[in-house]
């Protein structure tokens, strides 16, 4: 008790806050249900009330907790106390890392009792540490759906087909290399998914889950698949993509409820004619027909290694000493040459957002990619080579930049266009794994300056020139130079002087600290405009800007200068960045820090339209003023609203933020949203964009809801310079734009209109039987709000055939909510006679992604059966009342 009373102090050692009263946890416990995977210190809560109302927690059935919580331990304990338990959630994902990846949770383990929770059929534990499945588990005798998605199990028990009961199995994304010969006794499984492993062989028993409709082994590595497969008659899906099946069984092509087939993305160079002639069977990325490549042209392990993971920012691919080509879908190439590793080597990557605060760019860096991290870290190769795909803006150049932990270098990288494309590739080595992101920056020129002198010009203007004298140094040092090229045009519009000239703009950089022991002459060109013979030297000023350019100062008086036709020729003994200037004004260093910043800013405007079938999904963007129409053009066909905002300017990496407002409102848990905002990172080449659902408080039953997003600037950017830092301190100068929403109003609801329904009439109906509760006309209704885009595959699900599916679609082509209204009451109609009718509909919103349905479903037919018990207990026929007299159960 002592122990749990430190435990629940107000103040919270693990850095969450504090908890509060006891009347905010109690707030959390919701008739049978207690969801506190939404709360930062959900496990303290949970032990509060554990302490305060054990009566009560011990009866709960639905319990959901993060295990990213720092109490979770503690909390484990006392989970075998609520025997009532139907469903637990124990997921990490809750919280996010230095890069902003989600974190996995400290689950590695469960209580030795915990297989006290017989009552337990739903447990999920995605998201964790767990390299071995706790033997617990396997006393569960109501477990019916067990997730450990995401975790890093090696293997299963050798009598993990003791959960007799099992009718849902995910295991996607773990490190399975085999399965036990006992998943074949999971005779209930329905479906099982064990994509993204490291499976490279399947037991024979696998084909004796004769109920299983969807098997998913994708991402895996395997080179056959067992011919016990065709004795899975309830199969509809099965998935095989992205393996290094070089075979599959003819026998498949005679499954009979068998709808899809996907081996995309194997090294099948031949496939039954009885398979590769069915409708429903998906063989693109294979090389049919092809003759078996030599070791040095890569192999088929490359293939399928290219598209494992085309869909999702994370995953793994496996390289061997025989080398192999990968193909990302963000287009980052990988080549292993052959010897590269000395075995079988799972490469792991994930693609993070670019977090300003972890991303340093430099002045007039521009970013083109998300961070890509690649591992495990500690691994040498003997040759690697990444290739990168971005665009080269002009006069500019992109690196591929590197983070060793503690900052980023920019790696040795050459750029070359694509064949028959316009596109330029990156491409850079490296001898180990760390964090990759592609930047373009100013062209950089540089060289060793030995002590008997060099010279070195730059490549953007040849005319720029740096000249070491011998006995510049004693020791060799490496120099850099870099040069911003700057119009005539646009020195006019940022000073709105037409008589100011600018040359372009030089920065010089070494790796020594110590200034030069002779001068180093500099050669710029005069500005565009001027020459020798036109000169007012009153008129022309060398400034030095500091590392920051934020102080420019005018050095004309402290230099001899020296002029030709065409150049100026200075002596410096330190570098930084220097700039020529032709004007009448005499204090010219605030004009050059006013042009220097303007040239890091981009011109921006801000978008917000609505899906023009769906206006609650908003789209929001920040495009750079030159996109917009493009962009404009391309969303055009699906989306609907104002006209952009007005241009406003943004520094790269700038934080902003969207908000909702009057009537407007969002879920204020989603990770990006910040005190009811939306948070934003600009990167002019990134898009910037976001997506989201809206929803209203005010009753839209009888009146539109006309709104707006506005969009705010965040924290002012490191280096920014000073008078800009200043401009935006204060309310109203954080204000960006504003745009209009309107949500329309709301037509009636289909289970309150009792007429004709979008032109249907509809039958009374009674789905299901007395005993187990039926499912109504306005239960339909109801559940047809939800299906949205999903509803061919749940028509095909629930058996509708393909001719019916495009009848459907095509007869009310123009609504989907017709599409929707017809399929299911078309499948209702069939099967009104059907008593197992509602447990097909179950399993089909189950086998279609649609998990949130079925628990309507469900949650409608446990009121049914309780409202027959009840009514049984009425007349008295329960059966533990039937012995009695009639007469006295009838009193």
């Amino acid at each position: 008790m002592q122990k749990m009373a430190e435990l629940l102090r107000p103040r919270d050692e693990c850095g969450e806050g504090t908890l509060g009263a006891p009347a905010p946890a109690a707030s959390c416990l919701a008739d049978n249900r207690l969801n506190l995977d939404v709360y930062s210190d959900g496990c303290r809560r949970f032990l509060q009330l554990f302490e305060e109302q054990r009566g009560e927690v011990v009866q709960v059935e639905f319990l959901r907790l993060s295990s990213n919580d720092c109490l979770l331990d503690t909390t484990l304990g006392n989970l075998p106390h609520l025997t009532n338990l139907k469903s637990l959630v124990l997921k990490g994902g809750h919280a996010r890392d230095e890069f902003g990846s989600y974190q996995h949770g400290s689950l590695t383990s469960l209580p030795p009792d915990f297989g006290n929770l017989r009552c337990l059929s739903h447990l999920d534990l995605s998201f964790n540490r767990l390299s071995t499945l706790p033997s617990s588990i396997l006393h569960l005798p109501s477990l019916r759906v067990l997730l450990v998605s995401h975790n890093r199990l090696v293997s299963l028990p050798e009598d993990f087909g003791c959960l007799s009961n099992l009718t849902f199995f995910s295991a996607m994304k773990n490190q399975l290399k085999d399965l036990p010969q006992s998943i074949g006794e999971l005779s209930m499984l329905q479906d099982l998914n064990l994509s993204e492993n490291a499976l490279e062989s399947l037991p024979e028993e696998i084909g004796n889950l004769h109920n299983c409709t969807e098997l998913d082994l994708s991402g895996n590595r395997l080179l056959s698949i067992p011919d016990s497969l065709a004795n899975l008659k309830s199969l509809r899906r099965l998935h095989l993509h992205s393996n290094l099946l070089v075979t599959v069984p003819a026998s498949l092509a005679s499954l009979p409820n068998l709808s899809r087939l996907d081996l995309r993305n194997n090294c099948l160079r031949a496939i039954p004619a009885e398979i590769q002639s069915l409708p429903f069977v998906h063989i693109r990325g294979n090389p049919l027909g092809e003759t078996e490549p030599s070791p040095q042209a890569g192999n088929c392990k490359a293939s399928a290694a290219v598209v494992i993971h085309s869909c999702i920012s994370s995953g793994s691919f496996t390289v061997t000493s025989e080398g192999c080509v990968v193909v990302l879908a963000c287009g980052i190439r990988f080549y292993f040459p052959p010897g590269a590793v000395s075995g079988p080597l799972q490469i792991r990557f994930r693609s993070l957002a670019p977090d300003p605060q972890w991303v340093k760019l430099r002045h007039h860096d521009v970013l083109l990619s998300r961070v890509m991290e690649l591992q495990p870290h500690e691994v040498q190769f003997q040759q690697h080579e990444v290739d990168i795909s971005p665009q080269t803006p002009h006069q500019r150049e992109v690196v591929v930049r590197t983070f060793s932990g503690q900052s980023w270098s920019d790696l040795t990288t050459s750029v070359k266009r694509k064949r028959k494309s316009k596109n330029f590739v990156a491409s850079c080595k490296v001898l180990h794994f760390s964090w990759f992101l592609v930047v373009s920056r100013l062209v950089q020129n540089e060289c060793e300056v030995p002590a008997e002198g060099t010279l070195l010009f730059s490549s953007v203007d040849p005319n720029i020139k740096v000249i070491f004298p011998p006995g510049v140094t004693k020791e060799p040092r490496s120099v850099k130079l870099q040069v911003l090229p700057v119009s005539a045009e646009e020195i006019e519009e940022i000073t709105a002087n037409a008589g100011c000239r600018a040359s372009p703009l030089l920065y010089l950089s070494q790796d020594a600290t110590a200034d030069f022991l002779k001068p180093v002459r500099i050669q710029l060109p005069l500005p565009s405009g001027v020459t020798g013979l036109n000169l007012d030297r009153s008129r022309l000023h060398i400034l030095h800007g500091d590392l920051e350019g934020q102080t420019w100062n005018d050095i004309t008086s402290e230099v001899v200068l020296e002029f030709t036709h065409l150049y100026a020729v200075f002596e410096v003994t330190h570098f930084s960045w220097y700039w020529l200037w032709y004007t009448t004004k005499t204090y010219i260093g605030g004009i050059a820090r006013k042009v220097y910043e303007r040239l890091r800013l981009y011109q921006v405007n801000f978008i917000a339209l609505q899906r023009k079938k769906d206006p609650e999904q908003v789209l929001l963007q920040c495009v750079p003023k030159h996109k917009v129409d493009p962009v404009l053009k391309e969303l055009q066909n699906r989306y609907q609203g104002p006209e952009p905002s007005d241009m406003v300017e943004m520094f790269e990496g700038e934080q902003f933020f969207a908000a909702f407002e009057r009537g407007i409102s969002i879920d204020m848990d989603r990770p990006d949203c910040v005190d009811g905002r939306l948070s934003f990172i600009f990167y002019s080449h990134l898009k910037n964009m976001k997506e989201i659902y809206v929803t209203s408080p005010v009753d839209r039953k009888g009146q539109a809801v006309k709104g707006q997003v506005s969009f705010y600037r965040g924290a002012v950017p490191d280096s920014i310079p000073e008078d800009a830092s200043r401009r935006r301190k204060g309310p109203d100068s954080l204000w960006l734009a504003t745009l209009p929403i309107k949500l329309p109003q709301l037509k009636p609801r289909w289970d309150e209109n009792p007429g004709p329904l979008y032109g249907f009439s509809f039958p009374p109906l009674n789905l299901g039987n007395a005993e187990t509760g039926y499912l109504t006309q306005a239960n339909l209704l109801s559940i047809a709000r939800r299906v949205g885009a999903d509803w061919q595959s749940i028509g095909l699900n629930l058996g509708l055939t393909y001719q019916q599916i495009e009848r459907i679609g095509y007869n009310n082509r123009e609504d989907l909510n017709k599409q929707i209204l017809d399929m299911l009451f078309s499948w209702a109609q069939q099967n009104s006679e059907n008593p197992d009718s509602v447990s097909k509909l179950i399993t089909a919103m189950k086998e279609s992604g649609r998990q949130d349905i079925a628990d309507e479903v469900e949650a409608i037919i446990e009121l049914g059966r309780q409202k027959y018990s009840e009514s049984i207990r009425r007349v008295g026929l329960e059966q533990e009342s039937s012995t009695e007299d009639p007469a006295i159960a009838m009193m």
